[in-house]
């Protein structure tokens, strides 16, 4: 059985510290929920979905250099999690761990990830945050290179691919769920 949402949530207490890094992997997961039950998905994968979100960069502070080999190989069996979930979160970095997205949810947390990240800094630009943001808003910065230059662009088009949508669909279903919390 999967840890419950409260334990993963202690996890990620006890692991990050930065307040930014914590609310990145809120974003990712409450996307990844948001994505599972738009799919219709049954609750337990549901639940797997949003823990994927919630601890993809679980050792990201304190293993920079590990990052996410560390939680995927030592932290995340050790705690119970199951193989689904490690591996989709040992997806999210294939340039660091030489594994694809494949499976669904895969696809999907690869999707989700750098752009939560990157429509986070946005709404940061932004009076009203996510409540009137717009595609073009986000789209207008995603051509502005040096705007959050740390995020590469080519994986937040590569995420639209993955999960076969359009990137304007995707932005703008990322921004439905984010409009509603933050």
């Amino acid at each position: 059985m999967m840890p419950s949402r409260e334990k993963s949530q202690e996890l990620l207490e006890e692991f990050i510290e930065n307040d930014n890094l914590r609310h990145h992997s809120n974003m990712v997961a409450i996307a990844m929920e948001g994505y599972a039950e738009h799919l219709n998905k049954p609750e337990d994968e549901v639940d797997k979905w949003w823990t994927a979100g919630l601890l993809h960069d679980l050792d990201w502070e304190k293993y920079p250099e590990e990052h996410p080999n560390k939680a995927v190989k030592e932290i995340l069996p050790e705690a119970g999690y199951p193989d689904d979930v490690i591996s989709a979160i040992k997806a999210h970095a294939p340039e660091r761990t030489g594994k694809e997205p494949e499976t669904e949810i895969e696809r999907y947390l690869f999707a989700c990830d750098e752009l939560s990240g990157f429509m986070n800094a946005v709404s940061l630009m932004r009076p009203n945050g996510f409540s009137d943001m717009k595609i073009k808003s986000v789209r207008k910065k995603l051509k502005d290179k040096k705007f959050a230059e740390n995020v590469p662009r080519e994986d937040i088009k590569k995420g639209a691919e993955l999960i076969e949508k359009d990137l304007a669909d995707h932005i703008q279903f990322m921004i439905n769920i984010f409009k509603t919390l933050f």
